[in-house]
């Protein structure tokens, strides 16, 4: 009989509803933590595991008493566990951080905050105790993203030299990082700005709002194609990833009067390769795993969906994974590990099951045929049947 009394160990609840979460850079936190005797043993116990995830989100500008915080927890792949302590709590005061993107080099994290964006150094993450209400003067202000209303979508490129914002008043920005020199204002991009995703080259990014997903040559600062909807499809996610380093595809996540459905396009030609409906629930976060072999969905039941990206057979379900929505999806860099977030203030991680690849598939059925063909063999040998 199950201990209604413990959660698993790999279901954490903070007290603060998420909107965002990421995998840490590897050694992002790893010095500022083992600076810290306490900070250690309270976020890794004995386990030499290095890894971390960001959470962000909160109860906003009103008078709930949610606070509003990004925090770092501790990830056990080894032992499936979250660390039910925050390795960090770093409280925002009355700004929500409803949107959060990771720098890949470690320089710190960019924040949408209700209305700008800032730049959070890991150190001063890391430092700051539960009772910092508002660090803003160690904390640096965008200021090409100040007074801009907020922004819905956060993206840098995979080297981390360009960064990609979208605002709820649809208008697209493309600036050089860190220098922030403008590569690209659009101010009607689309009616508003969901999602954006950069190609693995840098050479592409991807926007999506109503009433489309528009593609972009960043160098050229131009669209390029226009990827529309059918029939009764709502766009709600994009992300590109390729399966072996070449041929690169953009996965889009769209939802129908049937449920939630993952759309496929080719990146030469911008046309659909094909679609497949996962779920009969509506989409609520989307993601793809590093070795790009692996699609995660959350869903507005709170189910997570762990799908292979060439076939879009469904690997895993954890069904109710968490009792609210899912909000965000971010896999480990190994792939074998997805932490959610979720609205009902939980992150869960899920250990990736093992399963065996078509080609290992293939031998064991043919091994199996082999040896019920040798015992039907011997059976009709021994009844006189065969000579």
């Amino acid at each position: 009989m199950a201990n209604q009394g413990n959660p698993p160990a790999n279901l954490q609840r903070y007290g603060v509803p998420f909107y965002a979460t990421a995998w840490v850079p590897e050694d992002a936190v790893r010095s500022n933590i083992s600076k810290d005797p306490e900070k250690s043993k309270d976020g890794e116990s004995s386990s030499s595991s290095r890894d971390y995830v960001v959470l962000a989100g909160g109860g906003g500008e009103g008078h709930s008493g949610i606070p509003n915080a990004i925090i770092i927890s501790h990830v056990d792949l080894a032992a499936n566990s979250l660390s039910g302590r925050p390795v960090a709590n770093h409280l925002t005061g009355s700004d929500l951080p409803y949107r959060m993107t990771v720098h890949p080099g470690g320089d710190g994290l960019i924040c949408g905050l209700p209305n700008r964006c800032r730049v959070f150094k890991w150190e001063e993450i890391l430092s700051s105790g539960d009772n910092d209400h508002d660090s803003e003067e160690s904390e640096r202000v965008v200021q090409e993203l100040q007074d801009v209303g907020q922004q819905l979508a956060l993206a840098f490129n995979r080297d981390g030299s360009v960064l990609a914002t979208g605002g709820e008043d649809g208008t697209l920005r493309v600036f050089k990082w860190p220098s922030m020199k403008m590569i690209l204002n659009e101010s009607k991009a689309h009616s508003s700005v969901k999602d954006l995703t950069f190609s693995l080259s840098g050479k592409f990014l991807v926007s999506l709002g109503a009433p489309l997903c528009r593609v972009w040559d960043v160098s050229a600062s131009a669209a390029v194609a226009s990827l529309s909807k059918e029939k009764d499809e709502i766009f709600a996610f994009c992300r590109f990833f390729s399966r072996n380093g070449d041929d690169e595809v953009l996965y889009v996540a769209a939802m129908t009067d049937r449920g939630g459905s993952v759309i496929t396009w080719d990146t030469t030609s911008w046309k659909r390769k094909g679609a497949k409906q996962i779920t009969k629930d509506a989409i609520s976060a989307f993601n793809v795993s590093p070795d790009g072999k692996l699609l995660a969905l959350g869903t507005i039941e709170g189910n997570v969906w762990v799908v292979d990206s060439g076939s879009m057979r469904v690997k895993q379900v954890v069904k109710r994974a968490h009792l609210g929505l899912v909000t965000a999806l971010t896999f480990s860099p190994d792939s074998r590990g997805l932490v959610s977030a979720s609205m009902d203030s939980s992150a869960r991680l899920t250990l990736v099951e093992e399963q065996m690849g078509e080609e290992h598939g293939n031998g064991w059925w043919v091994a199996l045929f082999v040896v019920m063909l040798a015992v039907l063999v011997y059976f009709l040998k021994s009844r006189g049947f065969l000579l």
